[in-house]
């Protein structure tokens, strides 16, 4: 009893009523106590909703249904792509009911009978038989074996699309495009007239199927329509590979998100694998990811010099050298770096001598720790400083055993000492890896060559990665070449596996499926790279990579029937279709066909002839002609000397005219300050000299006062004057100058 109802009651026993009142009481009008709450409807609950024929009203956001009445007769894997990715807004529900089989084996019984009867009385009546009706008898007859030998079961399924806008006319748009995009798929679909609020519950996820309007299904047709592919991979950071061929969305994925950061790429040669890690490594050299790539074909050459790269090439003439006896020097936990060398060099030297048995083995582990002591260096970390030993060590160290094993061992390696391969892996490290772009090119190795140089190659990467840590990306083209030798396939796989530690991620490409993935080694490294990016492949391979790949029928016609540049990018998980794109400049940088290539060479030379005959080398400035200048005047201080006077001091002073004596002379014995003027042009004119004039031959001379008579220097020797003309002893002083008085100069007072 509600709590109402019993204090009602309780009030109406406590109360009498009077005989003549009459009372009226109705259950049905009084309200409940709990509608008066707010519940959580109320909240929830839209402010208005208006239902009309063709779509629904709810607040200002209206809604449509739509149901799917006829499908195609024949269906593949994920047949409804188009609709999942289908560009707007859409809620898709799919309705699932299993049937009893026996009902429906009932049902195709009476149906093969109808079917079979119109048929035979077609034919009796001489009437053509109606293509329709033997395709469904046909159909049937195929289920109902299918359903008595137990290989498929029976479904009814029911599919509803509800679309939603801001507008009434934006719902009308995407209903045309979406029947449009139906129909392209040869599904039939109708609007839920006058069933608008029965088909908006049908579309809420809440299993209530208010139109139940399906179609039968086995389960082979069923499964087809689950959306396996996802939608879209994109990511936040990281690089963009391509675009999704299922929705045109960009494919952008950072690979140093995901547990490793390796990767793997199959494709058949010229399905463009080369070109998407083209692409790859310049965006990534972009973000600051240093890169390491081991080129056989020197396909990555001009990449390298565009970007400012460090190309390191290998083969006979060429200057770069490796030791692969240089040790790492790198102190981990639990190891030392010649013991790691040794077992490492174990490998190598199989790649490079052959199978050894474990006698010879033996012999080699001794010979290659002799050649370390031959240097000084012994598993002591002290001594490993020191310089490494060569090839030609060990090979001296296996001459020097008394042993027939250690003789053949030595003769096998001899031909990398003196013979045909001297001078490639017998010399001293010349390799320094300073660039954030190295690429090693081998291609003028021999075939035979190639996997020992990829090895050694390898091995320095290794050691230079394990002494700094940094972000790294190493790309391994053509890895069969390492998978053919057990050891250099396991010495790949160690790098694979521990590159993680290192922050190093490792592409590994190959063309030959087949020799990669039949290798343990080979699987090993698939499993260990959370990326896999196939291209197109053979219908050879396609077999072999479906069972590794786990890939569907439908994915491996994908990859049939691809075009360059197309495949599928798997992810973890997720694995989507996609389309490598580059841009303009991009695509000139990395492309590797011949015919854009020898293109590319051409339009080279003709722009450098075109500049060799459209530039001409610049004229010769003319020299500008040379005047001939008249001497500049320089306006100087002249002097007025009177002459010596003899016996007749008046006399000779009237008579001799006085003598004007240039100060330009060199000669000159008398030292005056000139005014001098500094001409304009920077050209010395030479004037003709003059000799310089002497009166009555003998130098003339200032006198001073007695006061002012400091006995100076005399400026020239007189000795030529004296020889000329001997004057009397009184005449002269003791430093050989002409004794002048007062008197003698200006004659009896007169000035």
């Amino acid at each position: 009893m509600k709590l109402l109802d019993k204090i009602t009651k309780k009030s109406v026993e406590a109360k009498p009523v009077a005989q003549d009142t009459l009372v009226v009481t109705n259950d049905e009008n009084k309200k409940p106590f709990e509608q008066g709450l707010v519940t959580t409807k109320d909240i929830i609950a839209p402010a208005s909703l208006e239902v009309d024929f063709n779509s629904l009203r709810i607040d200002n956001k209206y809604y449509r249904t739509l149901f799917v009445v006829g499908y195609p007769r024949f269906v593949g894997v994920n047949w409804l792509s188009s609709l999942i990715n289908f560009d707007a807004a859409l809620s898709i529900s799919m309705y699932v009911y299993p049937t009893d089989g026996k009902e429906i084996l009932d049902d195709l019984r009476r149906k093969i009978t109808e079917m079979e009867a119109e048929i035979s009385s077609d034919i009796q009546r001489g009437r053509l038989v109606n293509p329709a009706t033997q395709a469904k008898l046909e159909d049937a007859m195929n289920l109902q074996a299918d359903l008595v030998k137990g290989e498929e079961r029976f479904f009814q399924f029911g599919l509803y699309i509800t679309i939603f806008a801001e507008s009434e006319s934006e719902v009308d748009r995407i209903n045309k495009n979406l029947e449009a995009a139906l129909g392209s798929l040869l599904i039939v679909s109708k609007r839920a007239t006058l069933q608008m609020e029965d088909g908006f519950i049908t579309g809420l996820p809440i299993a209530n199927d208010k139109l139940e309007i399906t179609r039968n299904m086995d389960t082979t047709s069923l499964a087809t329509t689950f959306p396996f592919v996802s939608s879209e991979l994109s990511d936040d950071k990281g690089i963009m590979y391509g675009i999704n061929i299922h929705n045109g969305s960009l494919v952008i994925f950072d690979r140093f998100s995901m547990p490793n950061y390796n990767s793997v790429v199959f494709a058949m040669a010229g399905a463009g694998k080369s070109y998407m890690i083209k692409l790859e490594v310049l965006r990534s050299l972009m973000l600051g990811t240093e890169i390491i790539v081991i080129d056989p074909e020197n396909e990555y050459r001009d990449l390298a010099e565009a970007v400012g790269g460090q190309y390191i090439a290998f083969g006979y003439g060429e200057a770069s050298k490796i030791n692969p006896f240089d040790l790492s020097l790198v102190e981990e936990e639990g190891e030392n770096a010649l013991n790691s060398k040794v077992l490492a060099l174990h490998k190598l030297l199989k790649v490079m001598l052959g199978a050894m048995d474990p006698i010879e083995e033996s012999i080699l582990d001794r010979a290659l720790m002799d050649a370390y002591k031959m240097k000084g260096i012994t598993p002591d970390p002290t001594t490993q400083n020191r310089e490494a030993p060569l090839v030609e060590d060990l090979y001296k160290s296996l001459i020097g055993m008394e042993d027939e094993k250690a003789r053949s061992l030595a003769a096998r390696l001899e031909k990398y000492i003196k013979g045909s391969f001297a001078g490639i892996f017998n010399q001293k490290t010349t390799v320094n890896l300073t660039n954030p772009f190295v690429v090693f090119g081998i291609k003028n190795l021999e075939e035979s060559l190639r996997p020992v140089a990829m090895h050694i190659i390898l091995d320095y990467i290794w050691t230079v990665v394990k002494k700094t840590l940094k972000k790294r990306l190493l790309v391994v083209d053509e890895a069969w070449y390492l998978m053919q030798y057990e050891d250099s396939a396991q010495f790949l796989r160690g790098i694979v596996k521990r590159g993680r530690k290192y922050y190093l991620g490792v592409t590994t490409i190959t063309q030959d499926v087949d020799d990669f993935l039949q290798t343990p080694y080979g699987k090993e490294i698939v499993t260990n790279s959370a990326i896999q990016i196939l291209l197109k492949q053979h219908t050879a391979a396609i077999d072999l990579i479906g069972e590794v790949f786990y890939l569907s029928q439908g994915e491996k016609q994908l990859l049939l029937s691809a075009d360059k540049g197309q495949g599928i990018f798997f992810a973890g998980q997720n694995h989507v279709a996609i389309q490598i794109i580059s841009s303009e400049d991009e695509h000139k940088l990395i492309t590797s066909n011949p015919e854009e290539v020898m293109k590319k060479k051409n339009d080279l030379l003709k722009a450098k002839e075109e500049i060799k005959t459209t530039i001409t080398p610049p004229t010769p400035a003319p020299i500008p002609e040379i005047k001939e200048e008249k001497p500049i005047e320089v306006k100087k201080e002249e002097i007025v000397l009177p002459p010596k006077i003899e016996n007749n001091p008046v006399n000779n002073f009237r008579e001799v005219k006085p003598t004007v004596i240039s100060e330009n002379k060199p000669e000159l014995p008398i030292k005056m300050e000139e005014r001098r003027f500094e001409p304009p042009k920077t050209e010395v004119v030479l004037t003709e000299t003059k000799k310089p004039i002497f009166v009555r031959n003998e130098e003339i001379r200032v006198p001073q006062p007695p006061q002012l008579n400091k006995n100076p220097k005399p400026v020239f020797e007189t000795k030529n004057l004296d020889k000329q003309e001997e004057k009397p002893a009184s005449d002269k002083t003791s430093a050989g100058e002409v004794k002048m008085n007062y008197d003698d100069l200006f004659g009896d007072g007169i000035v």
